[in-house]
């Protein structure tokens, strides 16, 4: 059974385009549909099953029939991350498992009245969980709120997704270098920064981790408008390392 992702969402929390922004990356994706970027979010894919990492698109509702999503795993409880869940618990006739960090608070109240929403016990870091044909490690990120990246594992493939985070701690980092995914998603939402960057990678913080994970394929996400923009300047990237865009898929 092959592992595949595909990105539903690779922008930052305010988007591509930002609302009222006049930047060359705005004024291009309102132009043409194809560049906007959506909250993140992923859809991992293996024969019939799906997961979907995340929920901050606000269109879950309409964009999957009931009882095609076997579960969601999120990374943190950030609203540009679970604002999609709060229309989704109100549906009828069917219970979707919710796998997440463990963070007693959560957001607003979906824990006090989670509707169809199962949440299940939190996950621990660096121990694995099998969810139907995929294994899942959980990995510590470092974010203004308890993060947590994933090692997806299926048909003897591995996919990293790592996002959001500042670098990483140094048992992750050790791990990741040990382990050595086969595919990696990792958090870049700036362009190069002269001072280091506090809540998510810049770019050259991305390609630092990159090079320090060394997996065959790296995919940048999390992106916001200004790198958006860089990038019309300087669309180099290293070999092996490319941009995300949503709708765009990732087979390990």
């Amino acid at each position: 059974m092959n592992l595949q992702l595909r990105f539903l969402g690779t922008g930052d929390a305010r988007q591509v385009p930002v609302y009222g922004c006049t930047c060359r990356a705005c004024e291009r994706a309102q132009q043409r549909p194809i560049l906007r970027r959506k909250p993140c979010s992923a859809l991992l894919e293996m024969g019939d099953v799906k997961l979907m990492i995340d929920a901050g698109r606000t269109d879950l509702c309409e964009r999957f029939a009931p009882g095609e999503l076997q579960g969601i795993i999120l990374t943190h409880y950030h609203m540009d991350h679970v604002m999609g869940l709060f229309q989704l618990r109100w549906g009828a006739n069917l219970t979707i498992p919710v796998y997440g960090p463990d963070d007693p608070v959560g957001c607003d109240d979906l824990y006090k009245h989670p509707g169809i929403l199962d949440f299940r016990p939190p996950f621990k870091p660096f121990e694995t969980t099998v969810i139907g044909p995929l294994e899942v490690t959980a990995l510590p990120l470092q974010h203004s709120k308890v993060t947590l990246g994933y090692v997806f594992r299926a048909g003897g493939k591995s996919l990293a997704y790592l996002t959001d985070t500042v670098g990483l701690p140094e048992d992750t980092l050790t791990w990741l270098r040990r382990y050595r995914p086969d595919a990696l998603v990792l958090d870049c939402s700036m362009p190069p920064k002269p001072e280091p960057p506090r809540n998510h990678n810049d770019l050259n913080l991305a390609l630092e981790l990159a090079r320090a994970i060394g997996a065959e394929q790296t995919y940048l996400t999390h992106i916001g408008h200004q790198l958006d923009d860089y990038w019309l300047e300087h669309p180099r990237l290293p070999e092996g390392v490319y941009v995300a865009w949503d709708d765009a898929r990732v087979v390990p």
